[in-house]
Parts: structure tokens; sequence; C-alpha cells
């Protein structure tokens, strides 16, 4: 059975194929943000943004 979901990462607004990424609660992220916020230094000016984007899932879409 080819049953491939695709899933919209709340980081990059990618769509990627279902094992490219996790999925947390309602929210998905991708391989490559999870990488980038894992090396993220919480000095760095990404890291708000990436923050703002986990409270999304956890808050929803109008949050």
């Amino acid at each position: 059975m080819d049953d491939n979901r695709e899933y919209q990462c709340n980081i990059c607004s990618e769509t990627k194929e279902e094992g490219q990424g996790i999925r947390i609660v309602t929210g998905f992220i991708c391989e490559s943000c999870e990488t980038e916020m894992v090396k993220t230094d919480v000095k760095d000016a990404k890291y708000p943004f990436f923050i703002h984007q986990m409270k999304q899932i956890f808050l929803g879409k109008n949050a």
C-alpha cells in the first residue's frame, strides 16, 4: 500500500512527505528545520523565530 502523506512544516512552510521530519501534536517539523533548530544557539537571531513557530503548534495557528 503506497499511502504517502504530505505535511507542511510549521517552521519553513515547505511540504514534505511523511517520514521526512517529526510530528509534534498536530504539527510537523521537517528534517532540515529540526537540524537547524538543534544547532541554533539561544543568542542567535533565529532563536525567537523558532520559539514563535513552535508556539503555533501548541497554541494553534491563530496564536
